[in-house]
């Protein structure tokens, strides 16, 4: 029952992602809960303490944060919002990096995980109006916003304080009266602010498809091989790597040599893909380019274990699942990432923040 009850929750919580680029808001909102829950339905369902399965919630929640900031790629079409995204994600990530390397709690209060919550924000405007029409300052005013009066003090509470909000609710009953105002005084200062806000551009929408601008998802094979594209999914892959070598039980490489591993495998991976365009093939869809990433990866592993002189007879079943997450970080990375302009940096925050600043006809 327990075995059961963990594969399940463990199919659930790989599958559930794959949902976020087509329908960003309620996919992540799922993995939101689920992450939530977990523990709920393990406590409900079965007396087995599943103590291996910290390890691979760890995992997961990595997985799918980065599957939702792999869909800003292909969704935020503005340049600015996708720019903050950016930001706010490998922040994170290189905060979680840390932390797994020297358990240090500040870290993670420092490195605050703003991305999500901002994702969030972002995909719920999308449901009835034009995210695009949100000028530069009101984008990075809401990421400001969330990381300061949201997670900063979320994150104090849960790793500095450690207060569990339940015990603390039931030590402190008056603070559900201070509760209550502070959502009485918000829904008073919104039903106020209600004339400022904006007619919907369309009808209430979770499918990111109904009103995404067209795209073309085909990748060309025109870019070059030495990039910048290739060098952040290096970056990206390789904090990953890092991390889940520090959260996965049996890792015996070493940080910079599980790095230089993962850099090695995107390079590799790249070169396929890139000598396949060249001869005028490539991937069609997105599931036989997540197989073909296995694939190789998997071929890879194994030629590792055949050649290395550490007396493995097969892979370890952590290595497998994370080829399997690996390969489809890479497979959405290479779908997503080419609908892009290569070189799309903090200009295009600068330049629109310039703008919009400058009065008409100045």
């Amino acid at each position: 029952m327990a075995t059961t009850i963990f594969i399940t929750v463990v199919l659930l919580r790989f599958a559930l992602p794959l949902l976020i680029p087509r329908f960003p808001l309620p996919a992540v909102l799922a993995c939101l809960v689920l992450d939530a829950a977990d523990q709920t339905i393990f406590q409900a369902f079965t007396d087995d303490p599943l103590a291996g399965y910290q390890t691979y919630d760890k995992a997961l929640d990595v997985y799918y944060l980065t599957v939702a900031y792999i869909s800003a790629m292909r969704n935020w079409r503005d340049p600015v919002a996708f720019q903050v995204a950016r930001f706010l994600f490998l922040y994170r990530l290189v905060g979680v990096t840390l932390f797994e390397l020297v358990e240090q709690r500040w870290i993670i209060f420092v490195f605050a995980n703003a991305f999500e919550y901002f994702f969030i924000a972002y995909e719920a405007v999308r449901t009835r109006w034009e995210p695009t029409r949100l000028q530069a300052r009101h984008v990075v005013g809401l990421a400001v916003f969330i990381w300061v009066f949201v997670k900063l003090p979320q994150e104090w509470w849960i790793h500095l304080a450690k207060l569990d909000f339940t015990e603390f609710m039931a030590d402190h009953p008056y603070m559900w009266g201070v509760l209550a105002v502070v959502f009485g005084v918000a829904g008073t200062v919104l039903y106020l602010k209600r004339s400022s806000i904006p007619p919907p551009d369309w009808p209430f929408t979770v499918d990111v498809d109904a009103h995404l601008p067209a795209i073309d998802e085909t990748i060309t094979g025109r870019e070059r091989f030495w990039s910048v594209i290739l060098a952040e999914k290096v970056v990206l892959l390789a904090l990953i790597s890092v991390i889940f070598a520090q959260i996965l039980p049996d890792v015996r490489a070493t940080n910079l040599g599980l790095a230089l591993g993962v850099t090695v495998l995107v390079v590799a991976n790249a070169a396929v893909s890139q000598w396949l365009r060249r001869r005028g093939r490539t991937w069609v869809g997105i599931v036989r380019l997540f197989v073909a990433m296995l694939l190789i990866n998997l071929g890879i592993v194994f030629l590792d274990t055949l050649v290395s002189d550490r007396g493995d007879e097969r892979p370890a079943t952590n290595t497998l699942f994370f080829m399997l997450i690996l390969s489809m970080l890479i497979a959405l990375f290479d779908r997503f990432r080419a609908t892009r302009r290569e070189r799309e940096g903090l200009d295009s925050i600068r330049d629109a923040w310039r703008r919009e600043r400058t009065p008409a006809g100045g």
